[in-house]
Protein backbone atom coordinates (compact mmCIF):
# COMPACT_ATOMS: atom_id res chain seq x y z
CA UNK A 1 0.00 0.00 0.00
CA UNK A 2 0.90 3.51 -0.57
CA UNK A 3 -0.56 6.61 1.11
CA UNK A 4 -0.49 9.87 -0.49
CA UNK A 5 -2.23 12.27 1.28
CA UNK A 6 -4.96 11.10 2.69
CA UNK A 7 -5.72 8.28 0.19
CA UNK A 8 -4.66 4.92 0.75
CA UNK A 9 -3.72 3.02 -2.17
CA UNK A 10 -3.31 -0.14 -3.30
CA UNK A 11 -0.15 -1.49 -5.11
CA UNK A 12 -2.09 -2.62 -7.65
CA UNK A 13 -2.58 0.77 -9.25
CA UNK A 14 1.29 0.85 -9.83
CA UNK A 15 1.89 -2.98 -10.36
CA UNK A 16 -0.93 -4.16 -12.81
CA UNK A 17 -1.32 -3.85 -16.72
CA UNK A 18 -5.00 -2.82 -18.04
CA UNK A 19 -6.27 -1.21 -21.36
CA UNK A 20 -9.92 -1.03 -22.06
CA UNK A 21 -10.75 -3.50 -24.80
CA UNK A 22 -14.10 -2.34 -25.74
CA UNK A 23 -14.32 -4.73 -29.15
CA UNK A 24 -13.65 -7.61 -26.37
CA UNK A 25 -15.49 -7.15 -23.67
CA UNK A 26 -18.43 -5.26 -25.36
CA UNK A 27 -18.76 -2.94 -22.33
CA UNK A 28 -19.61 -5.18 -20.02
CA UNK A 29 -19.15 -2.79 -17.01
CA UNK A 30 -22.21 -0.97 -18.12
CA UNK A 31 -24.16 -3.83 -18.43
CA UNK A 32 -23.41 -6.07 -15.60
CA UNK A 33 -23.68 -5.43 -12.08
CA UNK A 34 -25.91 -5.99 -8.75
CA UNK A 35 -26.10 -2.41 -8.23
CA UNK A 36 -25.82 1.04 -10.34
CA UNK A 37 -22.84 2.94 -9.89
CA UNK A 38 -21.80 4.48 -7.69
CA UNK A 39 -22.52 8.41 -7.21
CA UNK A 40 -21.57 11.24 -5.18
CA UNK A 41 -24.44 13.41 -4.07
CA UNK A 42 -22.96 16.33 -6.46
CA UNK A 43 -22.85 13.43 -9.32
CA UNK A 44 -26.87 12.98 -8.28
CA UNK A 45 -27.61 16.54 -8.71
CA UNK A 46 -25.94 16.71 -11.85
CA UNK A 47 -27.84 14.02 -13.48
CA UNK A 48 -31.11 15.25 -11.92
CA UNK A 49 -29.82 18.84 -13.94
CA UNK A 50 -28.97 17.34 -17.04
CA UNK A 51 -31.51 15.09 -17.36
CA UNK A 52 -33.65 16.82 -20.21
CA UNK A 53 -30.35 17.07 -22.54
CA UNK A 54 -29.85 13.40 -22.55
CA UNK A 55 -32.98 12.31 -23.59
CA UNK A 56 -32.05 12.25 -26.94
CA UNK A 57 -29.03 9.85 -25.99
CA UNK A 58 -30.12 7.47 -23.79
CA UNK A 59 -32.29 4.22 -25.30
CA UNK A 60 -36.36 4.18 -24.34
CA UNK A 61 -36.20 1.39 -21.87
CA UNK A 62 -33.25 3.72 -19.91
CA UNK A 63 -35.88 6.76 -19.89
CA UNK A 64 -38.55 4.42 -18.81
CA UNK A 65 -36.22 3.07 -15.94
CA UNK A 66 -35.20 6.74 -15.43
CA UNK A 67 -38.84 8.28 -15.78
CA UNK A 68 -39.85 5.39 -12.81
CA UNK A 69 -36.60 4.94 -10.29
CA UNK A 70 -35.28 8.38 -11.00
CA UNK A 71 -31.97 9.90 -12.30
CA UNK A 72 -30.45 8.18 -9.45
CA UNK A 73 -31.33 5.96 -5.69
CA UNK A 74 -30.20 5.05 -2.86
CA UNK A 75 -28.87 1.28 -2.85
CA UNK A 76 -29.63 -1.24 0.09
CA UNK A 77 -26.05 -0.11 1.66
CA UNK A 78 -27.64 3.68 1.63
CA UNK A 79 -24.75 4.57 -1.90
CA UNK A 80 -26.29 6.63 -3.86
CA UNK A 81 -26.15 5.13 -7.67
CA UNK A 82 -27.19 5.11 -11.20
CA UNK A 83 -31.15 3.34 -11.56
CA UNK A 84 -30.73 -0.02 -13.86
CA UNK A 85 -33.10 -1.73 -16.47
CA UNK A 86 -34.39 -4.77 -14.97
CA UNK A 87 -31.79 -4.85 -11.90
CA UNK A 88 -28.82 -5.56 -14.62
CA UNK A 89 -27.69 -2.58 -17.02
CA UNK A 90 -27.27 0.83 -16.24
CA UNK A 91 -30.09 2.64 -17.67
CA UNK A 92 -27.62 5.72 -19.20
CA UNK A 93 -26.12 2.62 -21.16
CA UNK A 94 -26.15 3.00 -24.85
CA UNK A 95 -25.41 0.17 -27.51
CA UNK A 96 -23.44 1.19 -30.54
CA UNK A 97 -22.45 -1.68 -32.83
CA UNK A 98 -23.44 -4.16 -29.95
CA UNK A 99 -20.47 -2.48 -27.36
CA UNK A 100 -22.32 -0.70 -24.26
CA UNK A 101 -21.58 2.32 -24.00
CA UNK A 102 -21.69 5.52 -21.38
CA UNK A 103 -25.16 7.72 -22.85
CA UNK A 104 -23.91 10.51 -20.64
CA UNK A 105 -20.74 10.73 -21.66
CA UNK A 106 -21.85 10.79 -25.75
CA UNK A 107 -24.13 13.50 -24.64
CA UNK A 108 -20.90 15.30 -23.31
CA UNK A 109 -18.60 14.57 -26.21
CA UNK A 110 -21.34 16.13 -28.52
CA UNK A 111 -21.13 19.20 -26.62
CA UNK A 112 -25.46 18.84 -25.01
CA UNK A 113 -24.14 18.35 -21.49
CA UNK A 114 -20.88 19.67 -19.01
CA UNK A 115 -20.83 16.29 -16.98
CA UNK A 116 -19.02 13.82 -18.74
CA UNK A 117 -19.69 10.65 -16.31
CA UNK A 118 -19.96 9.48 -13.20
CA UNK A 119 -16.37 9.18 -11.44
CA UNK A 120 -16.95 5.91 -10.28
CA UNK A 121 -17.30 4.52 -13.73
CA UNK A 122 -14.48 6.98 -15.59
CA UNK A 123 -12.60 4.96 -12.80
CA UNK A 124 -13.42 1.38 -13.06
CA UNK A 125 -12.07 -0.94 -12.62
CA UNK A 126 -10.79 1.33 -9.54
CA UNK A 127 -13.18 2.09 -6.80
CA UNK A 128 -12.72 4.97 -4.09
CA UNK A 129 -14.05 4.58 -0.73
CA UNK A 130 -14.46 6.81 1.56
CA UNK A 131 -13.90 6.05 5.26
CA UNK A 132 -13.62 8.53 8.44
CA UNK A 133 -9.66 9.69 8.10
CA UNK A 134 -9.06 8.46 4.81
CA UNK A 135 -10.05 6.90 1.39
CA UNK A 136 -8.78 3.87 0.03
CA UNK A 137 -7.82 3.18 -3.67
CA UNK A 138 -8.31 -0.17 -4.65
CA UNK A 139 -7.93 -1.96 -8.00
CA UNK A 140 -11.09 -4.59 -8.05
CA UNK A 141 -10.15 -7.44 -10.22
CA UNK A 142 -13.50 -8.54 -12.33
CA UNK A 143 -14.00 -11.46 -14.27
CA UNK A 144 -15.95 -8.79 -17.08
CA UNK A 145 -12.13 -7.39 -17.35
CA UNK A 146 -9.79 -9.88 -18.19
CA UNK A 147 -9.91 -8.61 -22.16
CA UNK A 148 -8.31 -5.34 -20.66
CA UNK A 149 -5.95 -7.34 -18.56
CA UNK A 150 -4.57 -8.80 -21.59
CA UNK A 151 -4.61 -5.64 -23.49
CA UNK A 152 -3.09 -4.13 -20.55
CA UNK A 153 0.28 -6.79 -20.67
CA UNK A 154 0.00 -6.98 -24.74
CA UNK A 155 0.32 -2.92 -24.62
CA UNK A 156 2.56 -2.93 -21.74
CA UNK A 157 0.17 -0.07 -19.92
CA UNK A 158 0.40 0.58 -16.40
CA UNK A 159 -2.92 0.76 -15.00
CA UNK A 160 -2.28 4.03 -13.33
CA UNK A 161 -1.14 5.76 -16.76
CA UNK A 162 -4.29 4.27 -18.54
CA UNK A 163 -6.33 5.93 -15.91
CA UNK A 164 -4.40 9.17 -15.60
CA UNK A 165 -7.53 11.79 -16.42
CA UNK A 166 -9.54 9.96 -14.13
CA UNK A 167 -7.21 10.13 -11.55
CA UNK A 168 -6.32 13.71 -12.11
CA UNK A 169 -10.04 14.01 -12.14
CA UNK A 170 -10.19 12.58 -8.90
CA UNK A 171 -7.40 13.59 -6.87
CA UNK A 172 -5.26 15.77 -8.85
CA UNK A 173 -2.54 16.67 -10.82
CA UNK A 174 0.02 16.95 -7.57
CA UNK A 175 -1.45 13.78 -6.35
CA UNK A 176 -0.99 11.90 -9.85
CA UNK A 177 2.43 13.37 -9.93
CA UNK A 178 3.36 11.74 -6.39
CA UNK A 179 1.65 8.63 -8.07
CA UNK A 180 4.07 8.27 -10.89
CA UNK A 181 6.95 9.36 -8.51
CA UNK A 182 6.12 6.21 -5.82
CA UNK A 183 5.33 4.09 -9.09
CA UNK A 184 9.16 4.68 -10.60
CA UNK A 185 10.77 4.30 -7.18
CA UNK A 186 8.62 1.29 -6.40
CA UNK A 187 9.83 -0.73 -9.80
CA UNK A 188 13.55 0.72 -9.12
CA UNK A 189 13.11 -0.80 -5.74
CA UNK A 190 11.43 -4.33 -6.65
CA UNK A 191 14.52 -4.66 -9.09
CA UNK A 192 16.73 -4.22 -6.30
CA UNK A 193 15.21 -6.50 -4.37
CA UNK A 194 15.21 -9.18 -7.16
CA UNK A 195 19.45 -9.02 -7.28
Amino acid sequence: MLQIDDTIVSLALIEKKFSCDLKACKGSCCRYGDTGAPLTADEAAALDRIWPDLWPFLRPEGIRAIEAQGTSLTDIEGELVTPLIHNEECAYAIIEDGIYRCGIETAYNAGNVDFKKPLSCHLFPVRVKHYRDFRAVNYEEWAICKPGVESGVRHNTDLCVYLREPLVRAFGQEWYNQLVWAAKEYGQNKKTWKK
